[in-house]
């Protein structure tokens, strides 16, 4: 009887390895197939949006091409099939599980997570000193040295998931026991009660100042990761050869302004060194292929000299003086705006102009600024920033400001409230970032991170990682020749001398200044912002 059922378990075994030896080419037909289609799959998901029309078009432009062309149809087919047994021709991989190293720092994650995922009264936890870690984590993934990239756990429904104190204190947990120095991202799914921890990769320092496609109205702010934006926009990745710059697309963290931006104005703090100057260079930049600058650096350190004499760039000031004069006449200008808006709105005529064109005001470090007017007596300039933020969206004024991260506590209340964009850039602590964003970071900050690197939310959307791209001083000694010359050409071109011509001046009373120049000389005698002559219409009401 024994005999009989080996004979009959050995003749299926034969006949199975004969059918597999049989079916082998059509099995890896099949397999191949499978992932052909699988990767067609991915490939169509991580296609931009605006990119599937043409794409498909494409296609189907090639495959009536090919059904046109003689024999076209058998050769597509052939060679579909030996691409098919090419990926198919190796088996599916088997998981062999994580080797001895991947096993001790899953046991050693599981009894540090005891405390946190368990109960005295729950009667079978599934977290419990000297348990099995298999039934506690459903995938993990591992790089070469033994350290996670990737695990996905379960935990009990009594675990308050909905406290954020109680998650932050797992997160930190896991970020300790995982290895520091990476950026985690946590994903918590309160339905499934499962918690996946994901290792993100670098964002790429690589990208320097260049021209962007954006519209007008549209700044990019840096780049970040792919799955936070549902945009791309072409970039170069520069590289020490020429001939190894990389073209592709990368998410972009893009600032939406105009008159119907809910967060028309920006903030940016970080420590000294972090690159919130750089990210201002960035902007001054973009700022003047569409608008106007007019730039305040308050550490006087020359990092803007290279903005001088260009079109478009209506000042750089650096003493107290002028910065006085220029933030005055910044007021004044966006009264005048508003005041020509609303009259053109009452008249039923199209705005003038001059004032659709984006007036910039760029401030880097101005509670230097502050200081040195409260030593003096004088007024603080942040003060006359108060109709730039209240008015500004509507009368096409943006206002940046940057300033070291520990000082934030100095900057006005006006400040503070209506800069409703905000970044943060260098090494902060989680509390820190939350302090300025208003939101915690959805990674967990690294101790170290290369200039450019931080945090940005636009009003009340998602925290988005950021890198800034490289905007260096091409007056700085350090910077390389190949980046003076890609900033020095992004810049436009020389303002042109006005020469005065052979005429008498104007009486006093006829004289009209140029909507958007900057007079430093007559801007310092005008009257305080907020006052008005006798007979002058009052500033009008806009509503926001």
């Amino acid at each position: 009887m024994l005999t009989g059922a080996a004979r009959v378990r050995g003749f299926a075994r034969a006949a199975g390895d004969g059918a597999a030896d049989v079916l082998h080419p059509l099995i890896a037909l099949c397999r191949g197939l499978g992932a052909l289609a699988a990767g067609g799959r991915r490939r169509w998901a991580q296609t931009p949006k605006e990119r599937r029309g043409p794409a498909l078009f494409l296609s189907a432009t090639c495959v009536l091409g090919i059904a046109l062309l003689p024999y076209g149809p058998t050769l597509s087919a052939v060679g579909l099939m030996g691409a098919a047994f090419w990926a198919g021709r190796k088996g599916p991989v088997r998981d062999q599980g994580p080797g001895e190293a991947g096993q001790e720092r899953l046991r050693i994650l599981y009894e540090a997570l005891v405390p946190y995922f368990s109960a005295p009264e729950d009667p079978s936890p599934l977290y419990a000193h000297g348990g099995d870690w298999a039934g506690a984590f459903d995938s993990f993934e591992f790089d070469e040295n033994g350290r996670p990239t990737r695990l996905r756990l379960r935990y009990p429904a009594y675990f308050a998931d909905g406290d954020a104190e109680a998650r932050a204190r797992v997160e930190q947990l896991l970020y300790a026991k995982s290895g520091r120095g990476r950026e985690y991202f946590f994903e918590w799914d309160e339905e499934a009660n499962h918690l996946t921890l994901t290792v993100l990769p670098a964002l790429s320092t690589a990208i320097g100042a260049q021209r962007f496609v954006t519209t007008p109205g549209e700044t990019v702010l840096g780049f970040t990761d792919a799955s936070s934006v549902q945009r791309t926009l072409p970039v170069t990745e520069s590289a020490d050869d020429p001939a190894d710059e990389v073209r592709r697309d990368a998410p972009p963290v893009v600032w939406r302004t105009g008159p119907r931006s809910t967060e028309p104005h920006l903030l940016a703090l970080g420590a000294p060194g972090s690159g919130t100057t750089t990210l201002l260079r960035s902007l001054a930049l973009q700022a003047l292929c569409h608008g106007q600058v007019l730039v305040v650096d308050g550490s006087g350190t020359s990092e803007y000299a290279f903005l001088g004499g260009r079109a478009g760039v209506l000042g750089i000031e650096c003493g107290l003086a002028g910065t006085l004069a220029t933030l005055e006449w910044a007021a004044h200008e966006t009264e005048r705006r508003l005041i020509a808006a609303n009259r053109a709105r009452q008249l039923g005529h199209p705005p003038p102009r001059d004032i659709l064109r984006p007036l910039w005001l760029i401030l880097d470090r101005p509670t230097v600024l502050s200081h040195l007017a409260a030593a003096e007596g004088r007024r603080d300039p942040q003060e006359l920033l108060q109709v730039p933020l209240r008015h500004g969206r509507a009368a096409q004024v943006r206002v940046v400001v940057a300033d070291h991260l520990d000082v934030a506590d100095a900057l006005d209340e006006a400040v503070r409230t209506h800069t409703r964009a905000r970044v943060v850039l260098g090494p902060a602590s989680a509390e820190q970032i939350r302090a300025v964003l208003g939101a915690p970071p959805h990674t967990t900050p690294t101790p170290e991170v290369p200039p450019g690197r931080g945090y940005a939310r636009l009003g009340a959307g998602p925290v988005h990682r950021l890198q800034v791209p490289a905007t260096p001083d091409p007056y700085d000694e350090a910077t390389t020749e190949e980046q003076r010359q890609t900033v020095l050409g992004l810049l436009p071109e020389p303002e042109a001398p006005q020469e005065a011509a052979p005429q008498a001046p104007p009486e006093a009373s006829e004289r009209v200044e140029a909507p958007g120049r900057v007079d430093m000389a007559k801007a310092k005698a005008i009257r305080p912002a907020g006052e008005r002559a006798d007979g002058e219409e009052p500033l009008p009401v806009q509503a926001t």
